[in-house]
């Protein structure tokens, strides 16, 4: 009798065990893969508040590039860029480096890395709050990105940083291009003082672009700014 009860208990339990194992193996590699770089953060290092080069010689010196080195970015020149864009400047209020209407605060920024020194290839979202990265995505998508957008410059950037707009937050219509406006001219001068190159792209198939991030219908992109060493 009590080697039937020590059967029937491990029967129950290599049961369980396959129950559990099920939706699992249903999901797939690829989504298992996709879950697990959902969950990967990165700490990005502070941003500087000072540097050698002025406002006004940072305006007199901007210009849009679009070739770049072959050499890669590191995290502090990618930290400072996402920061210049959309940096928190008052914790209390989260206020931030870029005006928005209300401070509603109607962007997301999305980071496309192809040669960041330690930064994996995928797609990163980038997180005011905590000034950090949130890996939404595995893979070159960098690559995938320049065949959607069909722009040169994206090929050979080190990063890709693509500026989307919460339409459905927008009370006017217009508000978000503004504020991509005021985000755009804040990386532009922020990469001249790290010696860095970018364009502000806003010639592409939208629809493209929206299936490499994988973006909610209403979330709307409204530049790509590859960005690399002049």
């Amino acid at each position: 009798m009590k080697k039937y009860f020590s059967m029937l208990n491990l029967t129950l339990i290599l049961g369980l065990a396959i129950l559990m194992l099920i939706p699992l193996c249903l999901k797939g590699p690829s989504i298992l893969a996709q879950e697990k770089s959902r969950e990967e953060t990165v700490k990005l290092p502070s941003p500087a508040y000072d540097s050698a080069v002025s406002i006004e010689r940072a305006l007199a010196e901007r210009r849009s590039i679009r070739s770049y080195k072959e050499e890669p970015l590191t995290l502090n020149e990618l930290s400072q860029i996402l920061w210049a864009a959309q940096g928190i400047t008052e914790p209390k209020k989260g206020l931030r480096t870029a005006p928005s209407p209300r401070a509603v605060y109607l962007l997301e920024l999305y980071i496309l890395p192809g040669n960041v020194t330690n930064l994996p290839m995928g797609i990163y979202k980038y997180q005011p709050q905590g000034h950090k990265l949130v890996k939404i995505a595995d893979g070159d998508k960098k690559a995938e990105l320049f065949k959607a957008a069909g722009q040169a410059p994206i090929k050979n950037a080190p990063v890709a940083l693509v500026i989307t707009g919460l339409s459905e937050k927008a009370q006017n219509p217009t508000w978000m291009y503004l504020e991509a406006g005021h985000a755009a001219e804040n990386v532009y001068l922020q990469a001249v003082s790290l010696k860095l190159g970018t364009v502000a792209m806003g010639g592409f198939k939208e629809d493209e672009v929206r299936k490499v991030l994988n973006l909610p219908e209403k979330e709307r992109v409204l530049y790509i700014m590859p960005i690399g060493k002049k």
